[in-house]
């Protein structure tokens, strides 16, 4: 009779604990149903904003604390939610960051060790995007993946930097450059601290041990006095999230695909186009905006004081705001958007091309990277083809501007100023929606049938440019000017 009470007690708890999880599940998909978002995306909206009670956690209870313990805490908090968003699949992030530690400690401050990590991690990637890939925008352990794989490159590369002389390195690599050798626990804290698991930003080991260490902060004993800052951006993150929310469901690419925005004049498809791609960046604004509030709460964001004494806080800044926002050329919101990716990407990979001897080469090789980097879907390649190109017309025709003392002079005119900055931003936008139309599309049908629905506008538009302002210029730039130039 014990036996069988026993038997139907462990049937009841085992039910007990299918309902609950049955009823979180349904609980979860109700309420982001309600919002008009899958629960994927609920769940990794939930686990940014977890970071906040995470991070006061921390601060208050952990920030001088034992290393080990601080690690374990960042270890523990980040595989909580790879779980929560992803389940049994946190495994990859697990056994690369375990295979990373092994090839450290194996192969040492080794160029192999370099090569072997930079081909494992990538080549685990793009094995993740491969079988994993669909026709739509999925959240998928490959996304956090993506931000993991350039941590680790980079961990690889500092801890190799370390080994050399230091004369023989960089200003920059020698603050990077990893001296010590990495526990696993050290490696594991790194790449699961919560305030960037899923989302970014990118911060090197090195930062990472001043925040465990307790240096990351603004009065020296005490914890950082970073609350307001804090509090600040994630303000201007929630602005952006309810603006993204209540505007989502009218502003779409799944319209570009319709039938109704082709039997639109061609004026109408051009400015949906135009407004579509500046709302669409909103999304990943609001994440980084959210997770830099994260960071700079625990102290991570601490980046030295301004020359008046006031703190500074942007370490981890992924978004400059009133750039992105204002700006009127491409290469500004290159500069605005997603920060520590970008000077990543420098830093680690187009630098490191210098031996080629061609800027525009390492440029293209380095977005090239980029596009491999968020997946193998081809509008990803004529995405990141559209910058290089757009990047290189741009730089002709501020030249032409600059050196022809005709288009100078009537560049200076006061009066124009307003119309020169709408026409800049009108062209701005316009041709950024067309590339990220490429982007968010993925697939070759997609993003072929819109941007045939536009006649290829934007490469029509910028390859013409690329060929005939070279003539522009010589037809307007005075001989002296070229001289001085050449001097």
């Amino acid at each position: 009779m014990a036996s069988s009470a026993e038997g139907d007690e462990e049937t009841v708890v085992a039910l007990a604990g299918v309902l609950q999880s049955g009823f979180q599940e349904l609980s979860l998909n109700k309420l982001a149903t309600s919002l008009g978002a899958s629960e994927q995306a609920l769940r990794l909206i939930i686990s940014i904003f977890l970071g906040y009670p995470f991070a006061l956690f921390y601060r208050h209870y952990l920030f001088y604390k034992e290393s080990y313990l601080i690690h374990l805490y960042h270890t523990f908090t980040g595989l909580s939610i790879a779980y929560f968003n992803f389940g049994n699949q946190l495994y990859h992030s697990l056994l690369c960051i375990v295979l990373q530690f092994l090839i450290l400690r194996l192969m040492g401050r080794t160029i192999t060790a370099v090569l072997t990590t930079f081909c494992f991690q990538m080549a685990y990637l793009l094995a993740g995007y491969y079988y994993t890939a669909t026709g739509n925008y999925d959240i998928k352990w490959t996304m956090p993946h993506c931000v993991l794989t350039l941590k680790l490159i980079g961990l690889a590369v500092d801890y190799f930097d370390g080994g050399k002389d230091q004369n023989s390195l960089s200003s920059e690599q020698q603050k990077y450059a990893i001296r010590g050798v990495p526990s696993l626990l050290e490696v594991a804290g790194f790449s699961y601290f919560y305030g960037a698991f899923l989302v970014g930003p990118q911060f090197s080991m090195n930062h990472y041990m001043k925040l465990v260490q307790g240096e990351l902060t603004d009065i020296p004993g005490k914890i950082p006095n970073s609350t307001i800052p804090a509090l600040k951006r994630l303000s201007l993150g929630l602005f952006y999230l309810v603006g993204y929310t209540l505007l989502s469901p009218h502003i779409t690419e799944d319209y570009l695909l319709t039938e109704d925005y082709d039997n639109h004049p061609f004026w109408f498809r051009c400015m949906y186009m135009l407004i579509w791609g500046k709302f669409v960046l909103y999304k990943y604004v609001t994440c980084w905006l959210v997770t830099e509030g994260v960071c700079i709460l625990t102290g991570l964001g601490f980046n030295g004081f301004e020359e008046k004494g006031k703190a500074k806080w942007d370490a981890c800044a992924n978004m400059k705001v009133w750039l992105f926002e204002t700006n009127p050329r491409f290469t500004g919101t290159i500069a605005s958007f997603n920060i520590n990716t970008n000077a990543w990407v420098a830093r680690y990979f187009f630098k490191r091309l210098k031996f080629l001897g061609n800027k525009e080469l390492s440029q293209g090789l380095s977005l090239l990277f980029l596009a491999l980097w968020h997946g193998l879907h081809s509008g990803y390649l004529v995405c990141f083809q559209m910058e290089f190109l757009i990047v290189i017309v741009e730089r002709q025709a501020a030249r032409l501007i600059q050196q022809s003392p005709t288009l100078s002079n009537l560049a200076a005119i006061t009066a124009l100023q307003p119309f020169y900055y709408l026409v800049q931003q009108t062209i701005h936008w316009l041709f950024m929606g067309y590339s990220m139309t490429a982007f968010c599309l993925f697939t070759w049908d997609k993003w072929l049938k819109v941007y045939k629905s536009v006649y290829f506008l934007g490469h029509v538009f910028f390859l013409s440019l690329l060929f005939i302002l070279p003539y522009v210029h010589k037809a307007m730039v005075p001989r002296k000017e070229k001289l001085k130039k050449m001097e």
